[in-house]
């Protein structure tokens, strides 16, 4: 394995020792006599299991500390204690296994192999250096995917703390668990937004639900990770399906328009308010609480260190008033309503009905909200308004215009895995007010109601952005942000694809603030339980600098960028920058089957491919997306004797190349193409041809229910990605998507006459891809996207002049790398 750590800081030797000492490593700062002794002593307090002489004799008998010679025999011999002997014992507290993961024989060599923090001394003269040393062990991380001080956490290290401390402990410049997780507080209360979203004459109350640490009972005053999921109540995947929309329709002529920005540029939000409830009393604590709620699991880790949780579904989700609409201003503003309640903004209830109001006392106003999906869709929707007390956001996989999730380029063209779901199936789904049936009685006739205009204003017929879709883009808002931006994606992401966070890093380069983006190999998944990344070390300096003003240089010390290599396992680089103004372009033209160089002069040649199957293939590819998939790309592959695809697509490729690139961007690909009616669509994918064992899509499970970074609390699965058994020939780049008559742009319809070119040009979905010597670039052109656009099977005949289409990447330089 390798090792990734971004979140330790180094700081110096007095402040390690006032670290230790804090953390009783070190009693009354007194160091022992010997360095020896030192090692003893700090090893007598990490093996917590045992409570005698005899077992901890016999903990050290388990270790090596040279090749011959165990731990308990060293410290009972006249052997001093050397660098290597404490890099050998370091090893194997760090987990990693004698003679698998390393040589005994050679420690130092192993420490720097799996880039462990060096050991810079080449003596441990006194117990001042193996303090140091061990310090660095405490903030190693071991080969399990957390530091050792975590490790020991696990292990009821810091229950010593528990009822003693009425305030954060930190070490390393990050808080630690010195609250116990078992005596949280839980609490219910309604925070009045200022909606009426449902119109019964009174404002929406929305449902929060909060773990807060005991001592906020007693005058400790806790920031707030906050994570606002509208699935949190409860979802309706029934419902959703019922509505979910046929795919399988064909593809039709727009009517012509002229239309420019302004004509799809949303109006403002305005709405008639009722008057706030009137106030009948004040509570000093709350009359609901609740059993489990659906949690994050890196949240989990944090409310033992001293941050209260929160979570919130908002309007239209069960146990809350009004109504759900996808992406609506209104949901923005449920969203922030709990914000200004946290920092002392707004008002909440004990209960729906009594107006008895209850105060976040207990906040220090200090709010990071948290999430996945939706959930990071919401925070940075939040942030776009510039709300008082918003910190900052760790947005994962969010969606930054909703155009950008259920359309592309004039089409409909569905999350990947999710063809048929638009923003009515998914409003319907997680309006968890259906759940309670008397709830749901008063307000299903104007919640079908809802529906119906979402199904009307979505426009599936067009597929064009409109004013509707303006009003669901964030991006119109960037200015108005003020909290820190961390933003986490999935390079092969085809659920929020990656131009939503390419866009949103796009659009906030300029502003004032911090802003950090980490770019990982998987799909639509979380990243803080991998092993070969410090993500949760990295979110604690983090918050433990945005949330408790702890002076430990996170925005310095945490890199920018963070790219996963896509080649070479467990390998997290740090860049300059993402789509860096710094890269240079490299140009294809195409020829017959081929990609060549701009620069060489090509020849006038023509290339076309149909878009129709006979029934019997069209039916099974689409119950079998991934042999679609494979029947796409693969020139050997063959179903029923010969590939059913092969009329039905163009593939071109490079030679093999020579160096490996860096494909840094979205690529641009622009076509001279004509269609045999008067109307079409174009797909692209850029693919890796070269045979090669390649990332398994998913993260594997290394050891379940394994990391929880407290004492007997909440565990989360160990993951990494690792390397596919079997070499496979090809992998997708990226994919991107056009309707003929939006060759302007996604509002503009332009009129297709049959058999005549037009030049097409469109950017794929951004990437950052290592792409090996030996290799080769594919562009694949194709129409029907099973995984993704409506599918009409309809007889379109395209043709493209060869010689006046090309491919345009990017390529990021290797000095863009940062040591």
């Amino acid at each position: 394995m390798k090792n990734n750590q971004f979140g330790r800081i180094q700081i110096s030797r007095d402040d390690e020792l006032n670290e230790l000492n804090n953390i009783n490593f070190i009693t009354d700062h007194q160091l022992q006599p010997t360095p020896k002794e030192q090692l003893s002593d700090f090893l007598s307090r990490s093996f917590l299991a045992g409570t005698s002489s005899t077992v901890f004799k016999q903990k050290l008998g388990n270790l090596l500390a040279t090749p011959t010679t165990t731990a308990l025999d060293f410290f009972e011999s006249d052997l001093p204690l050397s660098v290597d002997i404490f890099a050998l014992i370091e090893l194997q507290l760090l987990q990693f296994e004698a003679d698998t993961d390393f040589k005994i024989e050679q420690p130092l060599d192993a420490i720097k192999k799996i880039n462990l923090p060096a050991i810079e001394q080449s003596r441990l003269d006194t117990s001042a250096d193996v303090a140091h040393a061990w310090y660095i062990l405490l903030t190693s991380h071991t080969k399990n995917g957390e530091v050792y001080l975590d490790h020991l956490t696990q292990q009821g290290y810091f229950t010593q703390f528990y009822g003693s401390i009425n305030r954060p402990l930190f070490f390393n410049g990050k808080a630690q668990a010195v609250f116990d997780p078992h005596q949280i507080i839980r609490d219910v209360v309604y925070v009045e937004a200022p909606l009426d979203t449902d119109h019964d004459g009174q404002r929406d109350l929305l449902k929060a639900e909060i773990l807060r640490p005991a001592q906020t009972a007693t005058g400790y005053r806790a920031p707030v990770l906050y994570t606002a999921s509208p699935y949190n109540q409860g979802v309706n995947d029934s419902f959703g399906e019922q509505i979910t929309h046929n795919v399988d329709v064909p593809l039709v002529k727009k009517e012509v328009n002229q239309l420019t920005k302004s004509d799809v540029t949303a109006a403002p939000f305005v709405q008639n308010l009722p008057a706030e409830r009137e106030v009948k009393g004040l509570a000093v604590s709350s009359e609901e609480s609740f059993a489990r709620e659906q949690p994050y699991t890196l949240n989990n880790y944090f409310l033992a260190r001293g941050f209260a949780i929160v979570y919130a579904a908002g309007i239209g989700t069960r146990d809350s008033d009004g109504v759900r609409d996808t992406g609506s201003v209104e949901e923005t503003i449920s969203t922030t309503a709990i914000i200004e309640w946290l920092a002392g903004n707004r008002r909440a209830f004990t209960n729906k009905t009594d107006n008895i109001e209850i105060r976040a006392d207990w906040s220090n106003h200090k709010i990071a909200m948290t999430g996945r999906s939706y959930l990071g869709t919401l925070a940075t929707a939040a942030a776009t308004t510039g709300v008082e007390g918003l910190e900052t956001i760790i947005s994962e996989a969010a969606i930054s215009s909703w155009y950008d999730y259920y359309r592309d380029g004039g089409l409909v063209a569905a999350p990947d895995t999710f063809q048929g779901e638009d923003m009515d199936v998914l409003a319907a789904e997680v309006f968890s007010r259906r759940q309670d049936a008397g709830d749901y009685l008063h307000i299903k006739d104007y919640f079908d109601q809802v529906l119906k205009r979402i199904a009307t204003d979505q426009d599936r017929k067009s597929g064009n952005y409109s004013k509707y879709w303006d009003s669901k883009n964030y991006l119109n808002n960037i200015k108005n942000i003020k909290a820190d931006m961390i933003m986490v994606h999935g390079l092969n992401d085809w659920n929020v694809k990656p131009r939503n966070v390419s866009n949103l890093w796009n659009a906030i380069r300029d502003l004032p603030i911090n802003k950090k983006i980490i770019l990982h190999q998987g799909q639509h998944i979380y990243i803080n339980a991998f092993r070969s990344i410090d993500f949760t070390d990295m979110m604690n300096l983090w918050l433990s600098y945005k949330l408790f003003g702890v002076d430990n240089n996170a925005d310095q010390v945490l890199p920018n960028v963070i790219i996963q290599d896509n080649v070479i396992p467990e390998t997290w680089n740090t860049y300059k920058d993402w789509q860096s103004v710094d890269d240079r372009t490299k140009e294809f033209t195409l020829q017959a089957k081929t990609l060549v160089d701009s620069e060489i002069e090509t020849k006038n040649e023509a290339a076309s491919f149909k878009d129709s199957l006979d029934p019997e293939i069209f039916g099974m590819y689409k119950n079998n997306l991934k042999q679609w998939h494979t029947d796409l790309l693969n020139t050997e592959h063959a179903t029923n004797g010969k590939n059913q695809m092969r009329n039905n697509r163009l593939i071109f490729k490079t030679a093999q190349i020579s160096e490996d690139w860096l494909i840094d961007g979205a690529p641009e690909v622009s076509v001279n193409v004509a269609v045999n009616r008067p109307f079409g669509m174009l797909s692209f994918q850029l693919v890796d041809f070269g045979d090669a064992k390649r990332f398994n899509a998913s993260p594997t499970v290394l050891q379940p229910h394994f990391l929880s970074g407290s004492f007997d609390w909440r565990t989360d699965d160990l993951r990494e990605f690792t390397v596919q058994n079997v070499t496979t020939p090809w992998k997708m780049i990226s994919k991107g998507h056009i309707n003929l008559q939006n060759r302007t742009n996604n509002y503009q319809v332009d009129e297709v006459k049959p058999n005549q070119f037009y030049d097409v040009s469109l950017k794929l979905q951004p990437t950052f891809y290592h792409l090996p010597a030996g290799h080769q670039l594919g562009l694949v052109i194709y129409a029907t996207d099973f995984e993704t656009t409506i599918r009409g099977n309809q007889e379109l005949q395209y043709s493209l002049q060869l010689n006046q289409s090309r491919l345009k990447i990017k390529l990021a330089d290797s000095s863009s790398l940062l040591k």
